[in-house]
């Protein structure tokens, strides 16, 4: 099968562990996107060599919106490699857009693929451009054979209501977690580690893309005034646009440091230093951030590091449904007092709890690859299948690659 995968940042290491997943039964993955950094991933290791479309802008979805039209016009300059794909694969709004106009040209028989991991803020807006946005997706999901989604509230929170899936839209829909891909990361299966001391100060890690403004303010906090309490470790990609001034606010914390990027080789270290995993996100307080589930809870749970999420969230009912982590009603009030009042004791049974979650819970295997890919071989035309939404359940019935 040839598959064309078409995505908005060709520097994200999520888009790597997507592409080792699709290449990982021998298929031949052809890869375009922009970019939102000089660097980008290294591919070669599966055979992959990405077409680079150009570098494009954080919160800039202007300037996004008009490399999109730019390529779509130029077409023919970069899309002779995906000509008579199997499938065409597109990972986020943007570039939905991008593969419906390449597919017309070079591969009209492909089947489609919509792939959403986040919902941008802006299809949320009321007002014309949230409704315009609305509609420009809309149409082309028509188009599309199959749905991806990474949560389960994506489609109930906004596919069903807002988009009309499964009502007036009949698209088949997948849910894909973000679990560790360790055998395709080239790293060892995640192995017990040692725990740092139970006691104060307590160590938090706060992994991955970070861009939550509050978080940051709030914690900073709590190590100013208490800066026996807590030791907080951020290792990542800040997104230094919805920050004032991360590195001086850092710097000016006890307690609080920051590593730079890390190696999917690194987790063990990183998350077996720690006590806690930081799972709560503002970023999009209500919306995204609360329906998404992020890669660093299942990361964090390969190596046992007890989760903090926000109640009423899509990361907080997984975490209760697998009875582990520690739930808080509003972090700004209650991550103090929680932390202050907790015993050695009382986190040795926590950590217990998240030893004992089934390790098929956060880390996926080759089973996981092959059931996506038999989902895109299995794609047909969206006004042949739908999705039954069961009585009394809270979303319709999602296929899941788990």
């Amino acid at each position: 099968m040839r598959i064309a995968y078409f995505v908005h940042n060709l520097a994200d290491p999520a888009v790597g562990k997507r592409v080792r997943m699709l290449a990982s039964a021998g298929d031949e993955v052809h890869l375009l996107g922009f970019r939102r950094d000089e660097k980008i991933v290294d591919y070669s290791g599966v055979g992959v060599k990405p077409v680079d479309l150009g570098r494009t802008l954080d919160r800039n979805f202007a300037q996004r919106a008009v490399m999109v039209l730019k390529r779509c016009i130029g077409v023919r300059a970069w899309a002779e490699s995906i000509r008579n794909c199997d499938v065409i694969m597109a990972r986020n709004l943007e570039m939905l857009a991008l593969a419906v106009a390449t597919r017309r040209k070079f591969a009209p028989g492909a089947r489609l693929v919509y792939e959403c991991l986040d919902i941008h803020r802006l299809l949320l807006s009321k007002r014309i451009w949230g409704v315009v946005l609305r509609a420009i997706e809309r149409t082309l999901m028509r188009k599309a054979n199959l749905l991806v989604i990474s949560a389960p509230a994506f489609m109930s929170e906004y596919f069903e209501p807002r988009q009309g899936v499964n009502h007036g839209l009949r698209l088949p829909v997948l849910l894909v977690e973000n679990k560790v891909l360790p055998a395709l990361d080239g790293i060892d299966m995640p192995r017990p580690v040692s725990d740092p001391p139970s006691g104060p100060p307590w160590r938090i890690g706060w992994f991955g893309m970070i861009r939550c403004r509050k978080s940051l303010d709030l914690l900073c906090d709590l190590a100013l005034r208490h800066p026996h309490l807590i030791h907080l470790t951020i290792r990542g990609r800040p997104s230094r646009v919805e920050f004032e001034n991360f590195d001086a606010q850092v710097d000016r914390a006890p307690g609080i440091s920051f590593g730079g990027l890390y190696d999917p080789s690194e987790l063990e270290t990183l998350y077996g230093d720690v006590h806690f995993n930081w799972a709560i996100d503002y970023f999009e307080e209500d919306a995204n951030s609360s329906w998404l589930l992020p890669n660093r809870i299942y990361e964090g749970g390969a190596y046992n590091a007890v989760p903090i999420a926000l109640n009423q969230t899509e990361t907080a009912r997984w975490l209760k449904a697998h009875g582990i982590g520690v739930v808080l009603g509003s972090a700004d009030r209650a991550l103090e007092a929680f932390l202050l009042q907790l015993t050695p004791a009382c986190y040795d049974e926590l950590k217990q709890a998240s030893r004992a979650v089934p390790r098929s819970a956060f880390i996926a295997d080759d089973r996981d690859s092959a059931r996506l890919l038999e989902a895109l071989r299995k794609a047909t035309s969206s006004s042949e299948q739908a999705i039954a939404s069961p009585a009394g359940t809270r979303s319709p019935l999602i296929e899941s690659a788990q």
